[in-house]
């Protein structure tokens, strides 16, 4: 690993939890050099919802490339475009009732959170855009100010403006009504709350730890953004595609956001691509005004459609991943149950899991000892405290709960319990 030490940058960082080089990738399996074998509930943070190399996509891909048609063509149209935009109209949009128009802002979740921030304050003319405390929209500028976390916000190297953050569901006591404090800054012209433009919220914070927020909790967010003309922006980046069940995460809610942000696993295949969506009357644009060399990703129009070809076009696929979900709520929920007295808890929608633990390093220990039974896992939360189960939502049964007894083992090889400590 030397080349790797003298030449990558510090930032580099899941390497450290998994000191070794993968070669391969087939479905639910990652191997490294030396053929050792992983199961992956880590699956490319989410862009692997169907697998590494799924065999469907894989052909219509190298079909594409072969066929030596267009890789790279900006906001040109281009066959493989239209496909998609065709697609997902007809497997996606339509069936939902949604009338969204499509933007391609660029190729990663950070480009769409720009996008759809630019576009809400254009529409409604005001700066401020709401959050939520442990929220994670990303890395650029724009995505930090509404990102809670301290770590990352600090990397900005300047300050972070014209954002205002608010406690997600179960943030506070549970006595508190939802959006008093938020309902309270917007009445009282005293506040020194501007009147927003925006809210944006992840209906399952992931990076946050896999905070779940109710159905309930989703309307009311959404009935009062309507109350007061403020423009409901849903981050699905991490569990749009059907992570938690359903292709979108807020189908669950029965409500329909202003702006939706899709990227990781849109392509199918681990590929480049973001989207942001709008109703109709938002499209404000004006020719170019937002763009970026890396928005027309053909290839990943080609495999993104196949996907939705593939396990979208009836209600299978879902049916399936909400079955899994539901072993693996369960099986979690046992485990903390096991491990009630080291403070573990259970969370999770779908295919979207945790454990989080109240003693410090307990995620980190269990993680690390996971990889070394040869399962991928990784931690999140504001302190790392959660361990964060992520495996592809076309993993069998078998495999599931292979992945899950593993997580087992590794709580009883590594989380002590005061009393036997």
């Amino acid at each position: 690993m030397e080349i790797f030490e003298r030449l990558e940058s510090e930032v580099r960082g899941y390497c450290r939890d998994w000191p070794t080089v993968f070669d391969e990738a087939r479905g639910s399996h990652i191997y490294d050099e030396s053929g050792t074998q992983y199961l992956d509930f880590f699956a490319g943070a989410g862009s692997l919802n169907y697998g590494h190399n799924n065999p469907e996509l894989k052909s219509k891909l190298l079909d594409y490339l072969v066929g030596d048609s267009v890789v790279h063509s900006l906001d040109t149209y281009s066959t493989a475009k239209r496909e998609f935009l065709a697609t997902f109209d007809e497997v996606v949009l339509q069936p939902r009732g949604l009338d969204y128009k499509v933007q391609f802002p660029g190729p990663a979740g950070n480009n769409a959170v720009e996008a759809a921030l630019k576009l809400a304050r254009k529409y409604t003319g005001r700066d401020t855009v709401i959050s939520f405390t442990n929220g994670f929209h990303g890395m650029t500028l724009g995505a930090l100010s509404v990102t809670g976390n301290s770590m990352k916000r600090s990397g900005a190297g300047v300050p972070l403006g014209h954002a205002a953050t608010m406690p997600f569901d179960n943030y506070m006591d549970g006595q508190t009504p939802d959006f008093l404090w938020l309902r309270s800054l917007l009445e009282d012209s005293g506040s020194g709350l501007d009147k927003p433009a925006a809210v944006i919220v992840e209906t399952v914070q992931g990076e946050g730890g896999i905070n779940v927020a109710s159905t309930e909790w989703l309307r009311g967010l959404a009935d009062l953004c309507q109350e007061y003309g403020i423009l409901l922006i849903v981050d699905d980046i991490q569990m749009g595609c059907g992570r938690t069940g359903p292709f979108f995460s807020f189908e669950h809610a029965g409500i329909t956001p202003d702006i939706v942000t899709l990227s990781k696993s849109i392509s199918g295949y681990g590929l480049p691509m973001a989207l942001t969506l709008f109703k109709r009357e938002l499209d404000v644009w004006d020719p170019g005004e937002h763009n970026g060399t890396f928005r027309g990703p053909n290839p990943s129009f080609v495999t993104g459609t196949a996907a939705l070809n593939t396990f979208w076009r009836d209600g299978e696929f879902q049916r399936a991943t909400e079955a899994k979900g539901e072993i693996m709520q369960k099986r979690l929920a046992e485990l903390a149950e096991e491990f009630a007295e080291a403070g573990a808890v259970a969370r999770g929608r779908g295919m979207a899991g945790a454990l989080a633990f109240e003693r410090e390093g307990a995620a980190e220990a269990l993680s690390a000892e996971a990889f070394r039974r040869g399962l991928l896992v990784e931690t999140a939360g504001p302190n790392d405290e959660v361990v964060k189960l992520l495996p592809p939502l076309t993993t069998s049964e078998q495999e599931l709960e292979r992945g899950l007894e593993i997580i087992a083992e590794s709580a009883r090889a590594t989380v002590k319990i005061p009393q036997l400590a």
